[in-house]
């Protein structure tokens, strides 16, 4: 069934949560933004929230502007949680603490997250490393997406997150870390799977 209509076949509105990863700040060329921006046009409820101090993020701070943004998703539809990079390993951390609304949220995206082995070397980002994952419960279906060649996993999503997640990461030829460097300003297979969970994901097509 289509994610966007509910099974009497009438025109469902979706509520989305948008997160994005370090030193972003939101830039309307990002393929969030444009996400976001498709999906409102579309007549769904998303939000798409500038997190605190994005260059120097403190992860106790993220994990509770992440409780407050669940906690404002409408009830009334399916809620859509989209994360990419460092957002994703928030995500992970708010499993590994229980913080409350994770389990009303009913699909998650996981984009390009960076690996421990990364963020160790940035101080700004340290404390950011992924908790254990081995037998961390995912409260929702739950895709993981990655390029093959992301700087910011160099050891491959599969082994560092999917593996341990219980997850087959689907991972896209040449993606990098699929921001603004890597030519994601737009993205239509993302914004496909937001309305059709049963999307499979591409590369973008080249302008």
């Amino acid at each position: 069934m289509n994610a966007t209509t509910d099974p009497t076949g009438n025109s469902a509105t979706l509520s989305f949560l948008v997160l994005h990863g370090w030193q972003n700040h939101r830039p309307p060329g990002h393929w969030q933004h444009w996400l976001a921006d498709r999906l409102t046009e579309a007549g769904h409820h998303v939000t798409y929230p500038q997190l605190p101090d994005p260059d120097d993020p403190v992860l106790e701070v993220w994990l509770g502007e992440l409780g407050r943004h669940l906690g404002e998703l409408d009830a009334g539809g399916e809620r859509v949680v989209v994360a990419h990079s460092l957002s994703v390993v928030l995500w992970l951390h708010a499993l590994a603490r229980g913080v409350p609304g994770l389990d009303a949220v009913d699909r998650v995206l996981l984009v390009a997250p960076p690996s421990g082995s990364v963020l160790a070397r940035y101080p700004e980002v340290r404390e950011f490393a992924p908790p254990r994952l081995d037998g961390l419960a995912l409260p929702a279906p739950t895709r993981l997406v990655a390029g093959d060649d992301d700087p910011y996993c160099p050891e491959g999503v599969q082994s560092v997150y999917g593996d341990p997640l219980g997850l087959t990461a689907e991972v896209l030829t040449g993606a990098a870390h699929l921001d603004l460097d890597a030519g994601y300003g737009s993205w239509p297979s993302v914004r496909d799977w937001c309305l059709d969970a049963d999307t499979k994901f591409t590369v973008r097509p080249e302008r």
